[in-house]
Formats: structure tokens, sequence, C-alpha cells
């Protein structure tokens, strides 16, 4: 009779000790998936805020190392601030979401991101090209 009070003890301790984790992986699921939609190009008014200044700061940095590369640096800046927007908001839904019990391929779950933010990616430049998506035209001299 011990036993069976110290197995239903250790459940109610467990079940006691997984309550603060769930919440700090919602919390923390919540706060990655704000800031992951922020980067992300599913915002349409964060890219003045944040993905052109970080991509700016990334193109600078680049720089230091050759001025020639201050463009494609930004070019790069930019995409891996989209990128990196799509990935932590795949994260944080899957902290928010995903039941305590069931286990994460960390190796899955970057590559199932990386896949699905490279196509959005080419569907953008695929859109781009048979005009579907028309792009303003900055650097003409007209």
């Amino acid at each position: 009779m011990i036993d069976i009070q110290n197995s239903g003890q250790k459940s109610l301790s467990q079940t006691s000790e997984n309550v603060p984790k769930t919440l700090l992986q919602r919390l923390r699921g919540g706060f990655f998936l704000v800031i992951g939609y922020l980067l992300s190009p599913l915002c349409w008014w964060n890219d003045l805020v944040f993905n052109l200044p970080i991509a700016y700061f990334f193109g600078y940095i680049c720089s230091l190392f050759a001025p020639k590369l201050l463009m494609p640096g930004v070019i790069v800046g930019y995409w891996l601030s989209n990128i990196i927007g799509i990935l932590l908001m795949q994260a944080g839904a899957i902290d928010m979401w995903q039941k305590p019990t069931q286990e994460r391929n960390l190796k899955k779950e970057l590559l199932t991101g990386l896949l699905s933010s490279t196509a959005y990616t080419f569907l953008i430049v695929l859109l781009i090209q048979l005009k579907i998506l028309d792009t303003p035209n900055l650097f003409s001299g007209s």
C-alpha cells in the first residue's frame, strides 16, 4: 500500500513539475512567435522598422571586409532576417501548441523551416519573374 501511495505522489509531483515547464514553454513560444512574426515577410510593415536596419547593419559589417560587399550583404542580410523570422515563428508555434509528452526532433524542425522558407522565397521570385507581383523600380534613372 505504501508503494501505491508513493507512485500516486510521484505522478502528482510530476504533474505539478510539468505545469511551470509548460507555462514557461508557452511564454517562450509566444515570445518567439511575436518576434518571428515581426521579422517574417508575413508582417507588411516590418521592413522599414526591423528588416532593413538589420539588413543594412549586416551589409555594413560585410563592407568592412570589402566595400563592394555592401549591397550583396544587405540583400543576404534581408533574406536571412526573413528566414530567421519564419524559423522563430515555427519554433514559437511548436512551443505553444505541441504537447509536452511529444518528443521534439530539432533537426527535422530546422530542416522543415528552412525548406518552407526557401520555398516561400522561390515562390515570391517566381511571381516577380512572371510579372504577377510588381516591384518598385527604385534604382532607375527616371
